[in-house]
């Protein structure tokens, strides 16, 4: 089931509502499912690979707890900080300023840069160890068939 982006996020604490949570694809919802977008949003930053590394860590360090807890929700939502650490240095390495699109609406020309490549880099390396936990996909394709 696609993300439910008609809820009203200002009031629904998804760990006390964890039924009202949908998975959807990719990054969607990050940044409005709370009390995880609070908890795990101080700890994501990507601008060098020391930061990168730091951060990742600290979000793989939130999964562990989530997964101790079985906090599905909160498991998906580290899950999905590390991916948009991955993408957001990824289009940085690609694009000077982040920007694909030039004011002209054409894609910019590529310009790579190394230093945010590696921090995409270390970000994927958690991304996939959570992708991949095989605690994680049994409590997500139960989460799912539950509620959707």
């Amino acid at each position: 089931m696609a993300f439910d982006y008609d809820l009203d996020f200002d009031h629904i604490n998804f760990k006390e509502n964890p039924g009202k949570y949908r998975v959807g694809k990719g990054e969607q919802g990050v940044l409005l499912v709370e009390p995880y977008k609070s908890e795990i949003l101080p700890n994501w930053r990507f601008k060098t690979p020391e930061i990168a590394k730091e951060s990742s860590e600290k979000i793989y360090e939130q999964f562990l707890e989530y997964k101790k807890a079985e906090d599905i929700v909160g498991m998906d939502m580290a899950r999905k900080f590390l991916q948009m650490g991955y993408t957001r240095s990824r289009r940085y390495a690609n694009y000077k300023g982040g920007k694909k699109y030039g004011d002209d609406g054409k894609v910019n020309e590529r310009q790579i840069d190394e230093e945010k490549a590696e921090s995409a880099r270390i970000f994927e390396e958690k991304w996939k160890l959570v992708r991949e936990d095989e605690e994680y996909l049994k409590q997500k394709k139960r989460h799912q068939e539950k509620y959707g």
